[in-house]
């Protein structure tokens, strides 16, 4: 006779693994040049990756508690370290040329709530539809990736945008070459690692036995 665990041993197990996830974005976020790594202009990041995962494995509603975690980290990296730019990730920080606001804590959590939303269901239809797991948890990877990087940008450029170009001293009029130059720079290559350990580290969590139960 096959055992089965109760609902509620699944839902304990679910924050545990939950609680673990957020600890390893925490901790990512406070290693110099691996959560986090300056470019600059900007920031690299490998932090979206645990979102990505958790977001598959855990489910849509903890993978948005763990964007949750990714936007917090942002904000208090941004607050404490700041670079020029840093006004659009805190309200708590002026760059000279602008002071953070509401629009602020859009830009850190929404976009990163949604890594955490997005890939679940990228990989829930892909996977329903190709047997191929490693193809569906590849592009549900890129994807997460993506989400974080296409909304991060617009957000500054809708929100922000002639002062985020004067905060780096480009003209107003070329500023969506520049966000467009950062997407494909930055959010690319992000997206690729991103696919290829969601593929690798998702899949073996996968055949380990670790995935949302229904």
């Amino acid at each position: 006779m096959r055992h089965t665990m109760p609902r509620r041993g699944y839902s304990s197990l679910g924050m545990v693994q939950t609680a673990l996830f957020a600890a390893l974005i925490v901790a990512l976020s406070f290693l110099p040049f691996i959560g986090y790594i300056p470019l600059g202009f900007t920031n690299a990041t490998t932090i979206h990756i645990p979102v990505i995962l958790g977001s598959i494995l855990l489910g849509p509603k903890r993978g948005a508690v763990l964007g949750g975690v990714f936007g917090l980290t942002s904000l208090i990296n941004n607050t404490l370290y700041p670079k020029v730019t840093s006004f659009v990730f805190t309200p708590f920080f002026s760059g000279g040329v602008a002071e953070g606001g509401i629009g602020s804590l859009v830009i850190c959590f929404v976009p990163r709530i949604l890594v955490g939303v997005v890939p679940y269901y990228v990989y829930k239809f892909l996977s329903r539809r190709d047997r191929r797991r490693p193809l569906a948890l590849a592009v549900a990877g890129f994807a997460g990736s993506l989400t974080n990087t296409l909304l991060v940008m617009n957000l500054i450029y809708l929100l922000f945008g002639e002062q985020w170009a004067a905060a780096q001293g480009k003209a107003s009029e070329f500023l969506y070459g520049v966000i467009l130059g950062v997407i494909g720079v930055n959010g690319v290559p992000e997206a690729i690692v991103a696919a290829l350990l969601t593929m690798l580290v998702g899949g073996g969590l996968l055949r380990a036995g670790m995935g949302r139960r229904q």
